[in-house]
Parts: C-alpha cells; structure tokens; sequence
C-alpha cells in the first residue's frame, strides 16, 4: 500500500487535497492532507510563533506515525519545503518527493525567493538578496507576523489559476487564511540526506512547465540544470494550470499513481549536451586578447591588444583616425538566472569574453559585467546593476559616452524593457540574441515591470538588432514573435539576423560557418549604427 503525505502552498490548508485524497483512498491507498500549524484551523497565536522549522517538525511527527513504511511526500509550491526539510529528517522514511508544479529548493533557500507576487517580496525580503538571505524579524508580514492571503480575484498571482471552476476559486477565498510570514522567509537547511532520493516533477503545461522544456534546460541552460538529467529524476507533463488538486483532481491522482510507481519521462543529456559545461565551451571565433580592466563587477575590454584587429573582420570605420579619440562602448549583458557560486561567473566565460575582445578588435569598447541574478525575484536588482554599469562605463574618458550599445543575450532580454520604455538619446542601438522578450512561462515571481513586448516602439528609441536561432525552443520563439507583432504595430524598426540551423546559445553549440557569418553580420550592425 501507498501512503501520500500531501502539503500545499501558503494560506491553504488539507481542505484543497479532498477530492484527490478520495480518489487515492479509492484506489487502494493511504491519503494524508496537511493543515501545518498556523494555517486554517490550526491557527493560534501571534504568526511569530510558527516558522519554517515549525512545520518541518510537524511533518516529521506525521511521518513518524504512519505505520506505512515508507511515504510519498507531494509538495504543492511553498509546501516543497517543510517537505524537503522533513524528507532530510526523515530520508530512510521516504520512498519519493513529488513536487507539484514547483522547484526543487536547496539549502539555504527561503521560500520568499519564489514568491511570484512582486509586492508581497518587496514586503518580505530584506538585504540585497544576493545570498538569498531574508528578513526572519517578526511582524515582517503585517501585523503579529501574519500575510494575508490574497484578495478574491488575484490567486494567479501565486500560480495561474486555469482550469479551476469558478465555484473552486470561491471556496479559495473563502477559506484561505494568513500564513505565518516566518514560514516563507526562515531558510531552508539541509544535511545533504535527500541527495539520493528519487523525485518526479509534475509539471502543468498550461503554466508554462513541461517536459521539453526541462530538456532545454539540461541541454543548454545554467549548469546547474544539468543535475535533471540523474537518474533519480522522473518528470510527468500534466495538462492544467499550477492548482491541479482543484482543476483536475482525478487526473491529479492518477499522475501521482503513477508516479509513485517510478513512472515518468527521465530527461537525459543528448547529442547536444556536451561534455563540459555549455557556459564553458570556447567561443566561436578566434578573437586575440585585448587589455582588460576590471571595476567592481564591470570589466572594460580595450581596443590595441596584440594581433588586432582580427584578419578579414570588418573593421569600426574610425578606429585609428585618433588612437587618443573615446571610443563607442558596447555592453554585454547575461541571462540567468545564474548560480551564486558558479564559477567561472559570466563575464569570464570564453561566451562573454569572446564577444568583448570581438568587439574591442574592431575597434569599440567591449564591456562585461556580472549581474546579481541568482533567482526569478532578482531582476530588479540585475537592473541596478546594469544601470550602475552603464553609468560607470559612460563616465569613463575612454568612452564616447553619446554612442553606447546595450545587447542582451538569452533571458537577460528581459532587462532591455526598462530601455525600451523610455530610451536615452546615447542608446544608439539595442541588441538582442535568442532572448526572452516576455517571462517565461511559469516565470511569475519576475516583475511585470519586465516585458519588452508591451513597451517595444511606444518611445522613439534605438534600432534592435535581433538575432534569432531557428531552432529555439518553443517558448523563446513565442515571446520573439509577440515582440515582433508588437513592433510592427507600433512602427519598431528591427533589423533581424536568422541563423537557421543554430540552436540557443549557438555561438558555444553550433560552432559552424552560418553561425560565424551571422555572429559577424550581428556585430557589423551594431557598430555600424554606433557609428551614425
């Protein structure tokens, strides 16, 4: 027999699991729908009172008294993590975590850092939120430590609501309650014990989850995605929105059979995942080291290093009428979300490093930078810092500061929407390699403050050169080809560059002569409309 120990998000309780539970219970197992301490009818007290560790606890007591040998545990959004933590405990005791529609949390990760509702971040958070760390100080969440639930009508909010019946979001108001604020900003610490346990992702497609999509992950993402491809791993594709126990109850319950049973799609590296990391492969052009100079978390690639310029590039047109002359600057600038830990960061990948000494020997300044961009939630933060970036490089008397560049690359497309919104006259052009031009789907603890497709051609800005890889992921294409629809209709003017063959992050994956030949014709482009 089966047991299932059921934990959902903040302001619910065990209530939300009754129809799945019964169908669980009906084909032959064990069901336990959670109410931790401080949420619903197990509210007392002042919400300081009740913390992250508090519920861990409590799962572990439950655990403890099932006479079933071993559980599955099912984590719904910030209920993964009082079930990771009490896994941890408790790991000879568990034979699968589930997580439902939520990422895996590691140590030291506070369920804040997730929260899709940009202002109850803002009220949570506290520090830079560089390393994860939050405010555990009481009343954080309002009066006596507790956080509202949300107001009827904006549950998406916290995950897209499709599929539920209007009669289920009803019943949600109506019977949500504070959660005790303490709970999503205390950290999550772990021993290492769950490390071998096996999971299975369930992912809602219509949240924008999927399969494929962590596929793309493994093969081309962050490095540390490629921990998906263990064999512990399990992921099942379930059709409907983040709240599944309230739009698809039955279906719910079947996955989760199913996935109890080790069922489910095991993601694997493939003849595109290489050896070493993506971020580590070499650049596809063999570009000559220029001088650097490091600022802080900016780095200024300087034109006159030794074998400039590159034999056969186009070369910038007035690079050597005054060797003394300030020079255009084009700044590059990360996606991510990137490990805080990872090593090397951005800028000293051979992928930045190869396109600022591109730059730099034709003539223009190429600047990278590290972004505090650690996490969903830190897009503002990545902005300060591309701001401050800027301003730094601008204010340097080697730059010509009326003839900047910004190119983004990947999901740090997201960051151009705040220079697309209201452009300054030294943007002479902005650039964009296979970015995300919209969050991605089930991305919603970025900031609506981050969509280029709405602000595209509402103020008279730069020209966009736009580089797209013809065999990009679905989801990317999507948000590309919304942005495009919005430029035309707002009289944007874009210059596009097709790489037909090349996959995201071609210039590492796709090392041939069409990606060569693009990469070129994207960098002729932009120096050319910087030099205009």
């Amino acid at each position: 027999m089966t047991a299932y120990v059921l934990v959902s998000g903040p302001f619910t309780g065990g209530w939300v699991w009754e129809e799945t539970a019964s169908r669980l219970r009906a084909a032959g197992s064990e069901a336990y729908p959670v109410t931790l301490p401080g949420v619903g009818d197990r509210r007392t007290g002042t919400g300081t009172d009740v913390d992250l560790e508090t519920h861990i606890r409590d799962l572990v007591r439950l655990i403890d008294g099932i006479r079933t040998p071993r559980v599955v545990l099912v984590g719904h959004g910030y209920g993964l993590h009082p079930v990771v933590g009490a896994a941890d405990r408790r790991p000879e005791r568990v034979a699968r975590i589930v997580s439902l529609d939520t990422g895996l949390p590691g140590d030291g990760e506070a369920a804040v850092r997730s929260v899709p509702d940009p202002e109850v971040r803002a009220r949570l958070a506290d520090g830079d939120g560089s390393d994860g760390a939050v405010s555990d100080r009481a009343g954080t969440g309002g009066d006596d430590g507790w956080l509202a639930p949300p107001e009827p009508g904006t549950w998406s909010r916290w995950g897209g609501t499709e599929g539920v019946p209007a009669e289920a979001l009803a019943r949600l108001d109506r019977l949500a309650t504070p959660q005790p604020a303490r709970t999503l900003t205390r950290p999550l610490r772990l021993t290492g014990a769950t490390a071998a346990l096996p999971v299975t992702g369930v992912l809602c497609t219509a949240s924008g989850s999927s399969t494929d999509l962590v596929q793309m992950l493994v093969d081309s993402g962050p490095p540390q995605f490629r921990a998906l491809a263990d064999d512990r791993f399990r992921f099942i594709d379930l059709g409907t929105g983040h709240w599944p126990m309230l739009s698809a109850p039955e279906e719910l319950a079947e996955v989760l059979g199913r996935a109890a049973a080790g069922e489910g799609h095991r993601v694997t590296t493939s003849d595109r995942t290489h050896a070493q990391p993506t971020h580590l492969l070499p650049f596809l052009l063999d570009v000559p080291e220029v001088p650097r100079e490091r600022r802080g978390r900016v780095d200024l690639h300087l034109p006159g290093g030794p074998g400039s310029p590159t034999e056969g590039a186009p070369r910038f047109a007035d690079a050597d009428a005054d060797a003394d002359r300030p020079r255009p600057a084009v700044v590059l600038v990360h996606g991510g979300p990137v490990a805080p830990d990872q090593r090397p960061t951005p800028r000293d990948t051979p992928f930045l490093l190869g396109y600022a000494r591109y730059a730099a020997s034709l003539g223009a300044i190429g600047v990278t930078l590290d972004l505090r961009l650690h996490g969903l939630a830190d897009f503002p933060l990545a902005a300060e810092d591309l701001a401050e970036a800027v301003a730094l490089v601008r204010a340097d008397p080697r730059v010509d500061g009326d003839r900047i560049a910004l190119w983004f690359f990947s999901t740090g497309g997201l960051l151009a929407a705040d220079w697309l919104a209201a452009p300054p006259p030294w943007l002479r052009c902005l650039a964009a390699s296979y970015p995300a031009l919209a969050p991605l789907p089930g991305w919603g603890a970025v900031e609506s403050r981050f969509r280029p497709v709405d602000v595209v051609g509402t103020a008279d800005g730069p020209p966009i050169v736009l580089t797209r890889a013809g065999q990009e992921h679905p989801t990317f294409t999507a948000t590309v080809e919304e942005f495009l629809a919005a430029a035309g209709r707002n009289g944007a003017h874009i210059e596009i560059v097709d790489v037909p063959h090349g996959h995201h992050g071609f210039e590492l994956v796709d090392p041939t002569e069409e990606s060569r030949a693009c990469v070129e014709r994207a960098m002729r482009s932009v120096l050319g409309h910087l030099r205009e």
